[in-house]
C-alpha cells in the first residue's frame, strides 16, 4: 500500500516562515510527482490556507481545490485548524467535493482511519486552544478496539506530546500543538491489539516518536521555511505500509524511516521516586 502525503500547503499571503507565495507552484510539483509514483492514494493533511477573512478564505480555498485536481489519484482531505477560522466543515467539503467526517477505508491489509477530529482553535477569554469534543475522542476510541488489522490513524493535530523544543511556532506556545485530551487520546490508541502508526501535520516538522508502542509521524509543511532558511521547504511524502512501513518526505527538509510496527504495548511507567 503505497500513500502520498502533502501537509499543510498554507495558500495565500506569507506569514511568518510559512511561504503560501509559493503553494500554487509547488502544488504542480506534487501533482507531478504523484503522476511519476502512482499511488494508491493521496492524503492532504489540512491547513490548505493561511486564514484572512472569510472571503479571502472561501477564495483561497477553491484555488487549492482547483490545483488539486491535477493529482490524478484518489485524494482524502481533513481539515486543519486555518481551515476552519472563518470556514464550516460543510464549506470545505463543498469546495473539495467530498464528505469531511471521520470514516474508515481497508486497502492493502491496512485499515486507514481518516480521523477528522474538530481542528478549529477556540479564542475566547476563558479559553485559547485546541479543545477535542468527547464524540471524536469516542470514535477513535472504538475504531482502535475493534480494529483487525494493523491501523493507520490520519488527522491533521498530533497527539503523540512530542516535546516541541526547537519548534518555531510551538516551543513557546506548546499548547497550541495538539489536544488538551492528547493523553485519552492515547490511551485510546493503546487499546488496539494491533500495530498502530498514526500521522499528522499541523507542527511543521518531520517527527517521529513512540508511545507505548504506538508510532506518531508528523510530516513538514509543503511551505515552511523555518527549517530551510527561508526557502519553502517543498516538502510531500511516499508510506509504504505492509509488514514493514517506509515513509519518505522529499523536498529540501528530506526524511525517511524504515521500522516495523509491532502490536505489543509497553510496560507502564514507573511511579515517580
Amino acid at each position: 500500500m503505497r500513500i502520498a502525503i502533502v501537509a499543510d500547503i498554507h495558500h495565500g499571503a506569507p506569514s511568518l516562515t510559512k511561504r503560501g507565495d509559493q503553494a500554487l507552484p509547488l502544488l504542480d510539483g506534487f501533482a507531478d510527482f504523484v503522476a511519476a509514483e502512482a499511488p494508491d492514494l493521496v492524503l492532504d493533511l489540512g491547513d490548505r490556507i493561511s486564514d484572512m477573512d472569510r472571503d479571502t478564505d472561501l477564495r483561497l480555498a477553491r484555488e487549492v481545490a482547483d490545483a488539486l485536481k491535477a493529482v490524478k489519484a484518489p485524494i482524502h482531505h481533513v481539515c486543519g485548524n486555518h481551515d476552519r477560522d472563518n470556514m464550516t466543515v460543510a464549506e470545505n467539503a463543498e469546495i473539495l467535493g467530498q464528505d469531511l467526517v471521520s470514516k474508515v477505508i481497508d486497502a492493502g491489509g491496512w485499515r486507514i482511519a481518516l480521523w477528522r477530529a474538530e481542528a478549529k482553535i477556540t479564542r475566547t477569554e476563558a479559553y485559547r486552544g485546541f479543545d477535542l469534543p468527547e464524540a471524536d475522542l469516542l470514535w477513535l476510541a472504538h475504531v482502535a478496539a475493534s480494529t483487525d488489522r494493523p491501523l493507520l490513524v490520519v488527522s491533521h493535530v498530533p497527539v503523540s506530546g512530542h516535546a516541541q523544543t526547537g519548534n518555531y511556532y510551538f516551543q513557546r506556545s506548546p499548547q497550541y500543538a495538539t489536544y488538551p485530551q492528547a493523553e485519552r487520546a492515547r490511551a485510546a490508541l493503546a487499546t488496539a491489539r494491533h500495530p498502530v502508526v498514526c500521522l499528522a501535520g499541523h507542527v511543521h516538522w518531520n517527527t517521529i516518536t513512540q508511545v507505548d508502542g504506538v508510532i506518531h509521524l508528523t510530516q513538514q509543511s509543503l511551505t515552511e521555511s523555518f527549517t530551510t532558511q527561508g526557502e519553502p521547504a517543498a516538502a510531500w511524502g511516499m508510506l509504504e505500509l505492509g509488514a514493514d512501513i517506509h515513509w519518505q518526505v522529499h523536498g529540501r527538509d528530506p526524511f525517511e524511516l524504515r521500522m516495523t510496527p509491532r502490536p505489543a504495548r509497553w510496560t507502564p511507567p514507573l511511579a515517580p521516586f
